[in-house]
């Protein structure tokens, strides 16, 4: 799973988010909310948290968690954790290769004729990096 602060990195670059059965999150709630919710990760599933998709806005849905103070949070008071596939996916047709190093791992894409490799113990975080490249470099 990538660190919040490169799935906020991400958000802020310009990734969307969809939300789907799987997904995991956290919530960015203002200040007010005590710092620890937001350490929560939270996964989407249609029994206890349901994406409800409006024409404005989507909402998360809190179903039946007595714990849990809101009934539900819009999609932008929430910070998408994509997983491996995920981002891997989302690389498309840039990625071209995963390599397992020593003590980390790199990943490799193609960008204009260029290629760029991020190394990072964490191979989610890894990919991360290579995405936050990929969408700086398209905006």
């Amino acid at each position: 799973m990538i660190s919040r602060e490169l799935a906020l990195a991400l958000r802020n670059a310009g990734l969307s988010w969809h939300p789907e059965s799987g997904d995991r999150f956290q919530l960015d709630l203002p200040e007010s909310v005590e710092a620890e919710v937001e350490a929560d990760v939270f996964t989407v599933s249609e029994m206890t948290i349901e994406p409800q998709r409006f024409p404005t806005d989507t909402v998360l849905g809190f179903n039946g968690t007595t714990e849990w103070a809101l009934d539900s949070v819009s999609i932008g008071d929430a910070v998408w954790l994509p997983r491996e596939d995920q981002l891997r996916e989302l690389l498309r047709s840039t990625f071209r290769a995963l390599r397992r190093l020593d003590d980390s791992f790199e990943v490799e894409i193609e960008l204009g004729g260029e290629r760029r490799r991020f190394e990072h113990p964490d191979v989610s975080e890894a990919y991360g990096l290579a995405l936050l490249e990929l969408i700086g470099r398209s905006r």
